[in-house]
């Protein structure tokens, strides 16, 4: 049996002791374990709009949305570690109850856990672009992915990504506008200034200063 081709490769990394004893004792509160369909009202205890970040890194743009929309439900994804004892240890800080997060594979959970049209917001930012051509086919974002959120995103929902690899905004875009289920919110198509609702980073304003650009792609399922 052919395996999936992964997006991502599992790195250890180096963890600290404030990160392992978040992830140790923190994870019961915040975390979520896949072994079944989840109900997300019931997860986070009422009913209210539900947000999706795949790939958070560190956590901070999903902490920062969290405290600026508390009527807003968030949660995120990703497989590092480091990363999310992390945004556990901000979580906590923050004292945050909208906030919920997984240790797992993004198309895996989309695929099985998640519930079809149960999203109202997906964000993917800065995803890994893979960059050697060789290596193009590990990238996330592709037709039968995109599909795969169509079905989980509600009608009239949000699909909002960043990268800051232009041949791999060029790549997203081409595969989206390939999408009948998404529209593009520019008109005329095309790439979309930077919305307000997307955190800048520290990591992105040093970028940025070096000259870097970034591209936004927002999209609306139909």
């Amino acid at each position: 049996m052919t395996q999936p081709i992964r997006s991502f490769v599992r790195r250890s990394g180096r963890i600290t002791k404030a990160q392992q004893h978040a992830l140790d004792t923190l994870w019961s509160i915040y975390g979520v374990d896949t072994d079944q369909m989840l109900d997300l009202d019931t997860l986070f205890g009422r009913k209210a709009e539900k947000h999706f970040e795949i790939g958070f890194g560190r956590g901070d743009t999903l902490v920062t949305m969290a405290k600026t929309h508390p009527e807003h439900d968030y949660f995120g994804i990703d497989v590092h570690r480091p990363g999310i004892g992390h945004l556990l240890m901000e979580i906590k800080a923050a004292q945050l109850t909208n906030v919920r997060v997984l240790c797992a594979d993004a198309v895996d959970v989309l695929q099985y856990h998640l519930p079809p049209q149960s999203l109202d917001t997906v964000y993917l930012f800065f995803p890994d672009p893979w960059p050697k051509k060789r290596h193009h086919k590990r990238r996330l974002v592709q037709s039968d992915f995109v599909q795969l959120l169509a079905g989980r995103i509600k009608s009239g929902g949000c699909l909002h990504l960043a990268t800051d690899w232009q041949n791999y905004a060029e790549h997203i875009l081409q595969v989206l506008e390939a999408a009948p289920e998404f529209v593009n919110c520019v008109t005329g198509g095309g790439f979309s200034p930077r919305p307000s609702t997307r955190p800048l980073t520290k990591f992105e304003q040093r970028g940025l200063r070096l000259g870097h650009d970034v591209w936004d792609l927002l999209y609306l399922r139909q």
